[in-house]
């Protein structure tokens, strides 16, 4: 087995931990404003970006395609509530982009992994 990028191992664990600390958030504030459709989606949202980085680490390919639409969204729903957010959000959205698709991710976005029996 390939050994994982070091790019790959920090954009997992860093998609694990900033879905998981606005999770909190979400839960906390869910209780504070009575919960609701609205909370649901975006516990949801938060959710996604924690699959995303564990299943990245783990070298499935499908979850460097969730990240990078999790941060697309993030990227669009910026767009909708303030400009002054959108151009740090796009710069982040590229390099990640980039991060997720250079040669060595690829390599190991590709390579077989041992499944857990």
């Amino acid at each position: 087995m390939k050994q994982r990028p070091f790019a790959i191992l920090i954009l997992g664990w860093l998609f694990i931990a900033i879905g998981a600390v606005s999770l909190a958030m979400d839960v906390r504030f869910a209780f504070t404003r009575g919960g609701g459709i609205d909370e649901a989606w975006i516990f949801l949202v938060h959710a996604l970006a924690i699959v995303a980085g564990a299943f990245m680490l783990r070298g499935a390919d499908w979850a460097r395609w969730l990240a990078l639409l999790w941060m697309a969204f993030h990227v669009a729903i910026t767009v909708m509530n303030a400009w002054r957010g959108f151009a740090f959000h796009a710069i982040l959205f590229a390099g990640i982009a980039y991060l997720l698709f250079r040669a060595d991710a690829r390599a190991w976005f590709r390579t077989e992994k041992a499944t857990a029996s």
